[in-house]
């Protein structure tokens, strides 16, 4: 009985003595762990506040405002970005935030943004939308949500969605796209612009509505061909003198 006794006391002291060593690790690892992450923590922290990625953003002039960091994503309160395209021309946005994560800097997430682009005619155009995801590296810019184009030459569009080539000057939809220019207006359930705004297409239920007020009046055409000159109308006295004097006619005089 004794020794049945013994028996049940060693292994409940070796369970305890188990327990307390894993403990004895579990405290050690944390001696170490802890401060490890912390100094971890503290250099990323750093690191975002030297090496900030928007910095990245391009070579371009960039006017910041606040930066959030949160995680992974930095939060950049009204940004204003203004470059060059490829071919030269000259582009600005605006936005009342912008994030971008860490882990893709090639990539930022825009919101309630502006931006303007010149046309090669040096015409401009605005565009604005609630939503948008800029790659920085190709230049292309998604709109979401309320997507609003006008140029100055007075034409206006209004999208839900739209992808824009900043570089190449194309823009493409394949949601409703509602236009209206001076001459009417068209609907269409997709948008293509390309050729750098040179070629406009619309597809699926194209409706169109023109405006005949607005529209431009042709010039009037003059008729310049050569007219035929009227006929001559001959005198009386000559055909008279003429008719007299014809051969062989015999003048009858009565005599009383």
């Amino acid at each position: 009985m004794a020794s049945v006794q013994t028996a049940a006391y060693h292994t409940s002291m070796e369970a305890r003595f188990a327990a307390a060593a894993r403990h004895s690790r579990l405290v050690r690892t944390l001696r170490v762990a802890v401060p490890l992450v912390v100094a971890l923590s503290l250099a990323a922290i750093l690191a975002i506040s030297i090496f900030n990625p928007f910095r990245l953003l391009s070579k371009l002039p960039i006017d910041i405002g606040d930066l959030v960091v949160s995680g992974t994503k930095i939060t950049m309160e009204s940004p204003h970005l203004a470059g060059f395209t490829n071919d030269g021309r000259p582009y600005e946005m605006w936005a009342r935030s912008a994030t971008q994560d860490l882990t893709s800097q090639d990539h930022v997430d825009l919101h309630t943004l502006r931006a303007k682009v010149v046309s090669d005619d040096q015409s401009t155009v605005l565009i604005q939308a609630r939503d948008g995801k800029f790659n920085t590296k190709a230049q292309l810019l998604n709109l979401q949500k309320d997507v609003y184009l006008r140029t100055s030459t007075g034409s206006e569009a209004w999208m839900t969605q739209a992808d824009i080539d900043m570089g190449k000057g194309n823009v493409s939809s394949d949601e409703p796209v509602d236009v209206k220019w001076l001459g009417g207006t068209l609907r269409g359930q997709r948008l293509r612009i390309t050729e750098k705004g040179d070629v406009i297409r619309f597809e699926g239920g194209v409706v169109m509505n023109l405006d005949n007020a607005n529209l431009p009046e042709p010039a009037e055409e003059t008729d310049t061909r050569a007219q035929p000159a009227p006929a001559a109308v001959p005198n009386a006295d000559a055909a008279a003198k003429s008719k007299s004097s014809q051969p062989g006619q015999r003048r009858e005089v009565n005599r009383p």
